[in-house]
């Protein structure tokens, strides 16, 4: 089969051990990204299959038309909405869905948090400019870090990733203040952890507040300007799950007036994120591009499962076709 791997931006799946299942197979890499619709065609036009990293090239109902090659979509963990399921199926595309780990998001999550309330990264940068212990050279700016024990961590959404992290917050002294369906309440009170009484009260009392809701319509813009408003001056808001949880510019509005204080972010709504984005030029934001998943071991776990997928396809005994109604006759190989 002829597979083209997409936004592999490091160039990191030759270098895996897992490749090898790949070599009965032509395989290409593509290391860029390239959005608009004629462009994506006329790349993707050759292949009979797709190994797609996560949400990084999306493949609606228009592009998909335009791959008549194309058999299957093999997806590095879970699907999140970004391949139009139902037109792959009436085309006669098969998905193929793949496993994920907590651990790594979970790593860099905890990881933002510290850098952030120490101030890390400035102190560090600041450093190699000949400044000592200085976090900024704007005074407003220039104030002390602050410890994480003692104080509240809120988390929303108490799924695999938001438990590693609660479990990191009481590992630190943190009280734990968890909100999210009446279920995943339940579950983290079953925990030893206290569920917020409201979700207004989560954001008033929450010293970190980090996000770890999966995207979906329901939770599409689910932090408004309001919920923002309501944090504390000094506070921290985190968000490594997905930038469209929060409101439109929501954000931006809120830390130019001052609730929340700082912020730390992995996902944007736009990737890879553009040097013009607001963003980058607010001095109280720290960004990372996307790295919750990006480190050798989840790399191996995602890419193994879906190369796999893959060999078993081209066999004929997948067992982890994600479209119900997909046909195998539709498009059959070659």
């Amino acid at each position: 089969m002829k597979i083209a791997i997409l936004d592999d931006y490091q160039n990191a799946t030759p270098s895996l051990a897992c490749y090898a299942l790949l070599r009965d197979h032509e395989v290409k890499v593509f290391n860029n990204t390239t959005r608009g619709l004629g462009q994506l065609a006329i790349r993707l036009a050759p292949y009979d299959a797709l190994v797609l990293i996560r949400e990084r090239t999306a493949l609606n109902r228009a592009l998909l038309a335009k791959l008549p090659n194309l058999k299957i979509i093999s997806q590095t963990g879970r699907l999140a909405g970004h391949v139009d399921v139902a037109a792959a199926t009436e085309l006669g595309i098969a998905i193929a869905e793949g496993v994920g780990s907590p651990t790594a998001p979970a790593e860099l999550t905890w990881t933002l948090i510290m850098a952030a309330a120490r101030k890390i990264v400035s102190y560090a940068t600041n450093l190699k400019d000949g400044l000592w212990q200085t976090a900024s050279v704007n005074p407003q700016l220039n104030g002390l870090g602050m410890v994480l024990k003692g104080r509240t961590l809120g988390i929303w959404g108490y799924g695999k990733i938001g438990q590693l992290v609660a479990g990191y917050g009481r590992a630190f002294g943190m009280q734990v203040l968890v909100w999210g369906s009446a279920s995943s309440r339940a579950k983290a009170v079953a925990d030893g952890y206290q569920a917020a009484a409201s979700r207004a009260a989560l954001f008033e009392q929450a010293d970190v507040l980090s996000m770890h809701l999966r995207l979906h319509p329901d939770t599409r813009g689910i932090v408004t300007a309001e919920d923002l408003a309501r944090m504390k001056p000094e506070a921290l808001f985190v968000n490594t799950s997905r930038a469209e949880l929060v409101q439109p510019d929501a954000l931006e509005q809120a830390l130019g007036r001052g609730r929340p204080g700082y912020a730390a972010l992995d996902v944007y709504t736009a990737e890879p994120l553009g040097t013009d984005s607001p963003l980058l030029r607010i001095p109280t934001v720290l960004a990372t591009p996307h790295l919750g998943y990006v480190e050798r071991d989840s790399y191996e776990l995602y890419f193994r499962h879906a190369f796999q997928n893959i060999v078993d396809f081209a066999a004929g005994q997948c067992a982890a076709i994600h479209n119900p109604d997909y046909s195998a006759q539709a498009r059959p190989l070659s």
